[in-house]
C-alpha cells in the first residue's frame, strides 16, 4: 500500500522481522534526515516513530527503493511536523538555538555532512520557509532526485526545482564564508577556552571578530540573554564572567554537530553546551545551549549518515 492508503492486514512474523531490519538498516540515515530538517532531535524521533508506523503496514514486495521509499515517508513526517515546530518557536522565550548532539568521530571526517548539521549552518536553514528547508535539505545535502523530491513533498518537479534553487541562493547568501577546517575551528575553540579560564578580556577581544554574535537559549528554564548580543565589546565581558564559577566549572572540547565545541560543567552536571561559527580565524557566532530539555543528546555520541 502506499504511505496514505488503508492500513495493510496484519503480516506474519516473517514480514514483520524483514520490515524491522530494513528500518534498522536505514535509521541513521532516516534520523539525520529527519533532525536536519527539524533541528531537534526529539521531534526527529518523534517523526521517525511516526515513519516506522507507517512503515510496518507496507507490502515490501511492491517496494523498489526501500532506502527512498523510507526518506520519502520520513520527509512528509518532518514536514508536518516543521510547521507545527515553526508556531511552537512563534512563543519560545528568547532566542531558539538547535539541539546539540554530541556525534560519532566519522560525522566530522565527512566534512560536507560535518558543515550540514554545524549550528551555523542549521541556523541559517531556519531562515527558510518549512518547504524550502525539506527540498534544500534533500537536494543539497542528501543529493535525493527532483523526482523523488516532488512526490515527497507532493508538487511538480518544476516547481521544486524553483524552489531548490531559491534555497540555495537563500542559504548561499548567510551561511559561512568558507567550510572552515576543524583543525581551525579547534584553534579558535582552545584559544578561547583558555582566555575563559583565565578571564583574560584581552585574549577574549583578540579572538573574537568586532562583529561577533552571541545567542543564548536558555527556553526561560535556565538563565540566557533574551536577545542576541552583538560585538567583541559586549560579548568577551560575558565570557570573562564565566571564571566567577572557580573549581565549579569545567569546559571541556567535544564534537558536537560534528564540529569543535565545547561543553560546560557546573559541579559536574553539563550546564552549557556551546558552539561556535568560525570565519577568517576568528569566532563570528557563539551559540550558547542552556535549557536542559535540549542536553540529554550530549550525554552520549549520536552516529548521523548521509
Amino acid at each position: 500500500m502506499s504511505e496514505g492508503g488503508e492500513p495493510a492486514a496484519p503480516r506474519g512474523s516473517g514480514g514483520m522481522d524483514a520490515a524491522t531490519r530494513v528500518f534498522a538498516a536505514h535509521r541513521n540515515l532516516l534520523f539525520t534526515v529527519a533532525y536536519e530538517m527539524l533541528g531537534s532531535a526529539a521531534d526527529a524521533e518523534d517523526a521517525l516513530q511516526e515513519t516506522w508506523l507507517r512503515w510496518i503496514g507496507v507490502d515490501l514486495d511492491t517496494v523498489r527503493d526501500q532506502r527512498a521509499y523510507l526518506v520519502r515517508i520520513t520527509t512528509r513526517q518532518a514536514l508536518n511536523r516543521l510547521r507545527t515546530l515553526s508556531r511552537r518557536k512563534e512563543s519560545y522565550f528568547g532566542p531558539w538555538l538547535p539541539e546539540p548532539l554530541l556525534t560519532t568521530p566519522d560525522v566530522a571526517e565527512d566534512v560536507e555532512l560535518a558543515d550540514s548539521v554545524s549550528m551555523a549552518v542549521l541556523l541559517v536553514l531556519e531562515t527558510l520557509t518549512p518547504i524550502e528547508r525539506v527540498v534544500f535539505v534533500l537536494r543539497d545535502v542528501f543529493d535525493v532526485a527532483y523526482e523523488e523530491i516532488a512526490q515527497a513533498v507532493g508538487k511538480s518537479q518544476a516547481t521544486v526545482r524553483q524552489i531548490a534553487h531559491r534555497a540555495r541562493s537563500h542559504v548561499a547568501a548567510r551561511r559561512p564564508l568558507d567550510v572552515v577546517s576543524a583543525t581551525e575551528t579547534r584553534s579558535a575553540l582552545e584559544a578561547f577556552q583558555h582566555a575563559v579560564a583565565t578571564g583574560d578580556l584581552q585574549s577574549l577581544l583578540d579572538i573574537l571578530a568586532p562583529d561577533v554574535v552571541f545567542l543564548g537559549d536558555g527556553g526561560g528554564i535556565r538563565q540566557a540573554a533574551p536577545a542576541p548580543i552583538v560585538g567583541a565589546d559586549q560579548v568577551a565581558p560575558i565570557a570573562a564572567s564565566l571564571r566567577r564559577y572557580g573549581a565549579a566549572m569545567s569546559l571541556h572540547p567535544a564534537q558536537v554537530n560534528g564540529c569543535p565545541a565545547l561543553i560546560l560543567r557546573l559541579d559536574g552536571e553539563i550546564d552549557t553546551v556551546i558552539a561556535v561559527r568560525v570565519e577568517r580565524g576568528l569566532i563570528t557566532g557563539l551559540y550558547a545551549v542552556r535549557n536542559p530539555e535540549k542536553l540529554s543528546r550530549v550525554e552520549q555520541e549520536t552516529s548521523l549518515r548521509r
